[in-house]
């Protein structure tokens, strides 16, 4: 695989992984250097099913037809699990608002008492949000929510292989219940918002990103200074790396900065990110890699804005509320002065 001056994000197969040792070999080292170089790809033989993903994208189109009033019944504010409908401008990325609206869904689980000892990242887990005039919506994302999570944690292991190391070596701080988020994210066209930031320049803080895109363009990966469009190809998710790749295997694995820019005039766009991460109680190891993958780990990337930390539930709490400083100041005002 070519690696010089990439102006495409690559195609990858994981059917390769079954198409015998040699090829499983191949196609491992192109992962590798794909992760390491650019950190974003597109992936197909991944397994999951067409009629399911069309479900999803014209379910979220549904959602986002809805009434306002229907929307706002279950706008994220009212969530102190930081779940629910956000409204175009009302989430922010590196201080400047980003021009989507969006709703956050994640695992759906009981939230867990709250008391002086508790952590703080303790506040992220609880239900989801369900809107009342689109009830099908919960079972479709929630059995779409199952199987791309399977396809994370399919992908994480093959990442570890590729390391050269266990393809379980993760194990220990994803199961038995990864922290996973899945958004419905709607970017309307140029003429509906004040800049282009669709959502602004940043890195994913999991494991791994999978991206389903509907049929309009607007992602765009940083890399050596430009920045190379991916739109969407059918029948593929576009995968990324994340900070906990990036921090276990000392930098050899890229968490590569993107943005969303905001779709022409006259249009929208849909897409629906799974980010996939590891239990919020959990620690990030660091791995000990193979001595001809150690001389090319660059070490972890320093942003001063955004800090990266080992302990997992940190970094998540962090990052949601400088995203959604309303939900912040509703339910965690005790927790802005460390965000």
């Amino acid at each position: 695989m070519e690696s010089a001056k990439w102006s495409a994000l690559p195609v990858l197969d994981l059917s390769r992984l079954m198409a015998g040792p040699t090829e499983k070999a191949a196609f491992l080292a192109d992962l590798r250097q794909t992760a390491h170089d650019l950190g974003f790809f597109y992936v197909t033989g991944h397994g999951i099913d067409e009629a399911l993903i069309r479900q999803v994208l014209t379910l979220s189109r549904r959602f986002f037809m809805l009434p306002e009033q229907e929307k706002l019944a279950i706008e994220m504010v009212n969530s102190p699990h930081f779940r629910g409908y956000t409204r175009v401008g009302m989430e922010i990325t590196r201080g400047q608002r980003d021009w989507r609206e969006q709703i956050d869904i994640g695992a759906e689980r009981e939230a867990l008492p709250q008391d002086a000892g508790s952590p703080s990242w303790q506040r992220l887990r609880g239900p989801n949000q369900w809107p009342v005039a689109l009830p099908e919506l919960q079972d479709v994302i929630l059995t779409y929510q199952a199987a791309v999570k399977e396809l994370a944690i399919r992908l994480v292991k093959v990442f570890a292989a590729a390391l050269g190391q266990p393809e379980n070596v993760f194990e220990q701080i994803y199961t038995p219940e990864p922290h996973h988020l899945l958004k419905i994210v709607r970017y309307p066209g140029r003429d509906a918002t004040e800049s282009e930031q669709g959502v602004g320049a940043h890195k994913d803080g999991g494991f791994v990103t999978v991206l389903l895109q509907d049929v309009q363009a607007g992602l765009q990966v940083e890399y050596e200074g430009a920045w190379i469009s991916a739109p969407p190809i059918p029948g593929t998710f576009v995968v990324n790396i994340g900070e906990v790749l990036e921090l276990a295997s000392s930098g050899y694995l890229r968490a590569t900065v993107h943005r969303a820019v905001t779709p022409p005039a006259g249009t929208d766009r849909l897409s629906v990110p799974f980010f996939f991460g590891a239990r919020l109680d959990s620690t990030v190891p660091l791995l000990t890699l193979p001595p001809e993958l150690a001389a090319g780990a660059r070490g972890l990337t320093q942003d001063p804005l955004n800090p990266i930390f080992s302990e997992v539930g940190k970094n998540h709490l962090k990052s949601r509320l400088r995203s959604h400083p309303d939900v912040a100041r509703r339910h965690h005002a005790d927790l802005l002065e460390t965000a």
